[in-house]
């Protein structure tokens, strides 16, 4: 049986994968996407009932994928944030008009943009529903079989990618050195809509059990994380929906009135997980297959979004300039690029999610001034908001803006 030969397969047609895939079928490279889910089928895990807290710098890179245009339209702004430890006095804000940029973020479906993504694969081979069944690396190519419509088909690749969530079987099959962190937290996400709200305003309040996000929504709506620890998950999700929002307005308090009309709740276990070095031979880890985050801070997806933007730029220029995607060369440079931002994010995140849980009073006041301190200081919240916004270090063409 013959095969077909590409320059890259990606395997894992979510989020991240799924946006790889149309950064590249747009500058013309011979791209394959293998998805094991319809993006059609209620169990499909990327195109859920979450928001997602996208970065200044994500919608350039979504904009140069060919896709901010198809979710803007339901993309609300964030324009400021407000950051408090509740129950103390430390709080810290940020605005756009600081960084002279339209807003800091936008909030959007996760299903609108596993919607985008399925309209801009024009170009890309799609092979759904399709199961990787083995793959094979050798000097110059991967070889990958896969079964589809009960039948098997024979791939070939100078690079793959394994863009398969978080318990990635190819990143099990090949015993990838993992550093992780079991939180003991779930994050709760639901959608409210208060009797007050402040367009544009997102919160990130720090609790006893973790951060509690409330982020801006259309139509007046916030979507809630609560971070809770595991073994009182199971009793929020049982509430009905009064006693929820009782719970849920003293965590939070009143900064927008009186909360109500509360969505479907859904609860997902906190953990960090690392992968010290998702570079192999012709084999590259993304998204959540490489890195697993706390969502403090909203840095998951943008950190994914981040790996395709510079390994979109790798692929790409090693393909118009003639020389192999997939050799040493090209996944060196791309282990330079993304090496210190993956380990950054999961120390950041990590070091959040565990600072602000500690009871010890000193520690406490040390928080709570650090906070204040940046509220009072420019130049550090100069520092944060360009951090979270993606736009520091080593920033590929789709990360400023420009096309590949």
């Amino acid at each position: 049986m013959s095969s077909t030969e590409y320059d890259l397969v990606i395997v894992g047609g979510g989020l991240v994968g799924g946006s790889l895939a149309c950064a590249l079928g747009q500058a013309g490279l011979r791209v394959c996407l293998v998805e094991a889910v319809s993006p059609q089928a209620k169990v499909q895990p990327s195109y859920d009932e979450r928001v997602i807290a996208l970065s200044w710098g994500s919608r350039a890179i979504l904009d140069g994928a060919g896709l901010w245009s198809r979710i803007s339209a339901e993309a609300e702004r964030i324009t400021r944030v407000h950051v408090s430890d509740r129950g103390h006095f430390g709080f810290a804000r940020l605005d756009h008009r600081d960084e002279g940029v339209e807003a800091l973020g936008y909030v959007a479906p996760a299903r609108l943009i596993g919607r985008a993504i399925q309209s801009g694969l024009g170009g890309v081979d799609v092979l759904c529903p399709a199961r990787l069944i083995g793959f094979r690396i050798q000097n110059d190519r991967v070889d990958l079989e896969i079964a589809m419509a009960g039948k098997s088909r024979l791939l070939s690749a100078s690079l793959m990618v394994a863009a398969d969530g978080g318990d990635s079987s190819i990143r099990h099959r090949l015993g990838f050195a993992v550093v992780e962190r079991d939180y003991g937290h779930d994050a709760i996400i639901s959608t409210v809509t208060p009797d007050r709200p402040r367009p544009g305003l997102a919160f990130e309040r720090f609790t006893d059990t973790g951060p509690l996000a409330m982020l801006p929504m259309t139509e007046g709506r916030y979507s809630v994380v609560w971070t809770a620890r595991e073994h009182e998950a199971d009793e929020i999700l049982n509430l009905d929906d009064q006693a929820f929002l009782r719970r849920l307005q003293e965590r939070f308090g009143y900064r927008l009135g009186g909360l109500g009309r509360p969505g479907r709740r859904v609860a997902y276990s906190l953990k960090l997980r690392l992968t010290r070095d998702p570079v192999r031979e012709r084999l590259v880890l993304i998204g959540n297959a490489a890195h697993t985050l706390h969502p403090v801070a909203g840095q998951g997806f943008n950190l994914g979004l981040r790996d395709v933007a510079a390994l979109a730029q790798v692929v790409t220029d090693s393909v118009r300039e003639g020389r192999d995607p997939g050799a040493k060369a090209a996944l060196d440079t791309y282990r330079r690029l993304r090496g210190r931002d993956q380990f950054n994010a999961g120390a950041a995140t990590d070091f959040l999610a565990r600072l602000f849980v500690n009871p010890w009073a000193p520690l406490r006041l040390s928080r709570d001034l650090g906070l204040v301190g940046l509220d009072l200081l420019p130049g550090a919240r100069h520092l944060l908001a360009r951090r979270f916004m993606g736009m520091t270090g080593n920033m590929p063409r789709l990360a400023r803006g420009l096309p590949l």
